[in-house]
């Protein structure tokens, strides 16, 4: 089953409070939103990809658990981007600083900025192309460190501002540099 993508636009714009509303209403459904206001309705993931987002997940959770550097989300968490995208990376984290901006209400709603280290896991139904594009997304909106994980083919593309994409071929393991200090993502739980 492939993304929907669906344009309201000629219809209606939905605010951010509509959009919010709708994503919490069809809780079993995943809805991304783009910079020019298309709905992208995502199909829940398989199994295999399942398990291996929720090992990721948690390899970051317990590295910033130590130190408590940041706020770690997984892939039902929403970000509202600065050029006006909602979106929901597999995997994301923000640093406590910029966390500590946000009031008590915007920390309970899609969180109005760009996280700082992003994750999308590619899965079957996902185009490489497009989630290409949304990795540039995040680069181009702030995030200062991304992965793009393709299990299939044992690559890691890698984001980093002001940089080209770097591709690895089947990678033992991920450093978040600077920007995840200590981090090292174990592949052998992910492939």
């Amino acid at each position: 089953m492939d993304a929907l993508t669906v344009n309201l636009n000629p219809v209606i714009e939905l605010t951010d409070e509509q959009f919010f509303q709708l994503c919490q209403a069809n809780r079993d459904l995943r809805f991304e939103r783009t910079a020019t206001g298309e709905l992208i309705i995502m199909p829940p993931t398989g199994g295999e990809t399942s398990n291996s987002n929720a090992g990721l997940t948690a390899q970051l959770w317990l590295w910033n658990e130590q130190d408590k550097l940041g706020k770690v989300f997984d892939s039902s968490g929403g970000f509202k981007l600065p050029n006006g995208a909602d979106r929901s990376p597999d995997a994301a984290w923000v640093k406590l600083e910029r966390w500590n901006t946000l009031t008590q209400e915007q920390q309970t709603r899609f969180l109005p900025l760009c996280p700082d280290f992003v994750v999308e896991l590619l899965s079957p139904s996902d185009s490489l192309k497009v989630t290409q594009q949304k990795m540039k997304e995040y680069q181009e909106n702030g995030a200062r460190l991304g992965w793009l994980i393709n299990r299939k083919s044992r690559q890691v593309e890698i984001y980093r501002i002001g940089q080209e994409v770097e591709v690895l071929e089947s990678p033992v393991n991920l450093s978040g540099e600077d920007v995840l200090p200590g981090f090292v993502l174990n592949l052998e739980a992910i492939w």
